[in-house]
């Protein structure tokens, strides 16, 4: 069999979506944004095209696509590739984006849900099953754990006891939280080393700095899913999405706020979402999850 995979964003959806990887042995192609082929490329697993280059993937006929992404141009895209199934996202005879049944248990729960956004959302925060469960479902498939698949890093310097991914970014600032600074604070008057994660060049330092510390500290964010891929146990913060849709791989401990109803799925920005979630509660889940076998080796 020849499969195409489609999923460009965001770079943490692309990490989970590699769990596909270990159940798919045929003949792969995968088309992903340029800035993650860095990801894709050097697994030997699979032939990776960036989305600028994606013409190069119409040079043959694949029995499944499956299309992860919910917006147009994807959707025209997987409409011109000669294919026998598809799985996600397509155009239907109007021009109009939907998705395929078998795709249904994720994708109504997407932007282009056949409920509508508000229906969608509610029966997200219903949701208590994680993306690989539904997208492995609806392609016959059983998720039993299967692990992410990630490149090796490329070394870095940077190492300690804790790293800290405090950015939220434009998407959802609310994903932010305020007390980063007053908690790094208070974990090196233990004697312990704290790193707040920089900006890298490349994805694969940013997955170097992840895995060189014993715990990540940060909200639903690509480095939350690099510790999930590398083994480092790790203190997530839900303020405003879907901790259920996670599967921690027995590393993660969720910190959900008592107002994520309120700001779920929520775009902007209020600081009562962002301030929620107690510093004591973070900082006695920190070290307790140092006491994780995976961080103590570390």
């Amino acid at each position: 069999m020849t499969v195409l995979i489609i999923k460009l964003n965001a770079t943490g959806d692309v990490v989970r979506t590699t769990t596909l990887l270990r159940c798919l042995r045929e003949e792969i192609t995968w088309v992903t944004a340029d800035t993650n082929t860095d990801l894709i490329r050097s697994l030997a697993i699979a032939r990776c095209l960036g989305w600028t280059e994606r013409e190069l993937a119409l040079d043959r006929h694949y029995d499944l696509v499956i299309n992860l992404e919910d917006e147009l141009p994807a959707a025209q895209f997987a409409h011109q590739v000669q294919h026998t199934r598809i799985f996600g996202a397509y155009l239907d005879d109007r021009g109009s984006v939907v998705y395929s049944e078998d795709s249904r248990h994720w994708f109504d729960l997407s932007l282009i849900s056949v409920h509508g956004r508000e229906r969608a959302d509610a029966l997200k925060l219903l949701n208590r099953r994680t993306y690989q469960e539904l997208i492995f479902e609806g392609l016959g498939l059983t998720f039993t754990g299967e692990r992410y698949v990630l490149p090796k890093p490329a070394p870095t310097e940077l190492a300690g006891d804790i790293a800290i991914a405090p950015v939220a970014g434009p998407v959802w600032p609310m994903k932010g939280w305020a007390y980063y600074d007053e908690l790094k604070a208070e974990l090196e008057t233990t004697g312990l080393k704290v790193n707040v994660l920089p900006r890298r060049n490349t994805l694969l330092e940013h997955l170097a700095d992840v895995s060189n510390h014993r715990c990540l500290v940060g909200g639903d964010s690509l480095p939350m899913h690099f510790a999930l891929g590398t083994g480092t146990p790790c203190v997530t913060l839900f303020n405003c999405t879907s901790p259920w849709e996670i599967y921690d791989y027995g590393l993660q401990t969720k910190l959900v706020s008592p107002l994520l109803e309120r700001f779920f799925y929520k775009r902007g920005l209020d600081t009562a979402a962002t301030t929620a979630i107690r510093r004591d509660d973070v900082y006695d889940a920190v070290m307790e999850r140092l006491k994780t076998p995976g961080a103590i080796a570390k």
